[in-house]
């Protein structure tokens, strides 16, 4: 039986800023596909999704304040 190391991958943060700017978009994509939804909800319904979507942009608010952090670190 052979002994294998565990080593960490390597911390590549170059494509952050790319990756989290996909985040934001699919997560926009999914509120205004939550509004389409909210025409054939009920009350109930409308009331979750709109909770939802307001967590959704939460994060998208902070998604944005971390792609700004990461732009900054990659121009250091």
């Amino acid at each position: 039986m052979t002994e294998h190391q565990n080593h960490p991958n390597p911390d590549d943060r170059s494509d952050n800023v790319e990756k989290l700017q996909q985040k934001v978009q699919d997560t926009i994509e999914n509120i205004e596909a939550a509004h389409d939804t909210m025409k054939f909800a009920s009350s109930e319904e409308k009331e979750k999704i709109k909770d939802k979507n307001h967590r959704r942009e939460e994060a998208i608010s902070g998604m944005r304040a971390e792609i700004k952090d990461e732009a900054r670190n990659q121009q250091q």
